[in-house]
């Protein structure tokens, strides 16, 4: 399998409050007819202490898929970073298997975060095609959100929602989580290691609202009854 590596680039940042104010007004536009696609990047960090993690992961990742069953297509792509300045992405998904063949021949290693290349790849992609949404799923930061802030503000202008989800409650990275959800108009979660459940509702929630909008979100709320869907979807309202 190739994976092509990520390069940070950060260069000319603009204050994050120009961001906010342009994304606000930003309106994009939808396909006028035929089947609903959505694309959405996975993104997990892979550091050495996040190995049962990422194979429950690998378990639950189907639920993107099986949520938009019915609905319309959905594009994953899988990036993680791990080691020593490793940080990748794998080709486009369209079903659980494609994905799983990727995500399974990851194994974690010790290293620190690279939050700021994600997000940076993130808003790459979004210069030539349409990403819908950004999943992250993490426990801990080392980085400075400052240096994070505007970049979250290149992906609102290209209307890229970040869901970050959070496993634990480290403070440091729900501060700085949190603030990468506001800015793009995103939603911020947290669960636990023992919520596969909780983790897999979400990420078949994201997955539906990737591809069918705030409707298709609320009807996977109403089949899942999940309380966490439900939290998700008022962010996501109260960020309009």
């Amino acid at each position: 399998m190739a994976r092509k590596d990520i390069i940070t680039d950060t260069s000319n940042a603009k204050d994050v409050t120009d961001f906010l104010n342009q994304a606000r007004n930003l309106a994009v536009s939808a396909p006028a007819s035929g089947p609903a696609q959505g694309r959405l990047i996975f993104a997990m960090d892979a550091t050495a202490s996040r190995q049962p993690s990422w194979d429950t992961a690998a378990e639950i990742q189907a639920e993107m898929f099986e949520a938009v069953d019915g609905i319309g297509a959905l594009d994953v792509q899988l990036v993680f970073f791990r080691g020593l300045g490793e940080c990748k992405a794998s080709g486009w998904a369209r079903n659980a298997k494609s994905f799983r063949d990727y995500i399974t021949k990851v194994t974690c290693r010790a290293g620190h975060t690279q939050i700021e290349r994600v997000l940076a790849h993130v808003e790459r992609e979004a210069n030539s095609k349409k990403i819908n949404a950004l999943i992250y799923v993490g426990d801990c930061i080392e980085e400075n959100v400052d240096h994070l802030a505007p970049l979250a503000g290149k992906l609102a202008l290209k209307g890229v929602k970040a869901f970050m989800f959070q496993e634990g409650r480290d403070p440091d990275a729900a501060f700085a989580f949190g603030e990468i959800a506001r800015i793009t108009d995103g939603a911020f979660m947290q669960f636990d290691a023992s919520s596969a459940k909780k983790l897999r509702d979400l990420l078949g929630a994201v997955a539906s609202y990737a591809v069918g909008g705030q409707d298709a979100l609320s009807a996977y709320q109403s089949k899942t009854g999940s309380e966490e869907v439900l939290r998700l979807g008022h962010q996501l309202r109260k960020s309009r």
